[in-house]
């Protein structure tokens, strides 16, 4: 398995990311994730629209919390897109996390059970077993048209640029 050390760091201190890292240009790997009723969920399932995903380390912090909320009020204004937030959170606690703040523009996912999402993508932080914050944009085809490996965990992403690219996709 591939490992990148130094990519990121979580309170200043270097992890090691496990997985390929992607790129724009990339064809986007498939994942299957689940959903909050413990279904499963994958990368087709999303069709073809354009596609949000919004990595954060755990629902129960505050940076992730307000990305969350970011991305839901954006959703709003964004046809055509498919806004996905994937942590490793268990998919109960993410349905209470959702229920509470009145999550329903964006689809919350758990990739708790095989890492399959994190392990496909790069975002795997080995010392921790969690994501690393980022954000990957996808178009219709699936091609990777913006990727985001937050340099610091504990800082929030850049969502101006995300969405910047996002609205050339529209």
């Amino acid at each position: 398995m591939k490992r990148r050390k130094g990519i990121v760091t979580m309170g200043g201190e270097p992890v090691t990311l496990l997985g390929r890292e992607i790129k724009a240009g990339d064809k986007a790997p498939n994942f299957t994730v689940l959903k909050g009723d413990l279904t499963e969920y994958s990368l087709k399932d999303a069709g073809d629209s354009i596609k949000i995903i919004s990595v954060v380390p755990s629902l129960d912090t505050g940076i992730c919390e307000l990305q969350t909320l970011k991305f839901n009020e954006e959703a709003t204004d964004l046809d055509n897109v498919v806004v996905l937030t994937i942590s490793v959170d268990l998919p109960f606690a993410q349905q209470r996390f959702c229920d509470a703040h009145k999550i329903d523009k964006v689809l919350v996912l758990s990739d708790h059970r095989d890492l399959s999402f994190g392990l496909n993508y790069g975002f795997v932080m080995e010392e921790l077993r969690l994501l690393a914050r980022g954000i990957v944009v996808l178009d219709r085809d699936n091609t990777v048209r913006y990727v985001e490996y937050v340099k610091e965990v504990k800082t929030h992403p850049d969502y101006y640029k995300a969405l910047e690219e996002v609205k050339k996709l529209l």
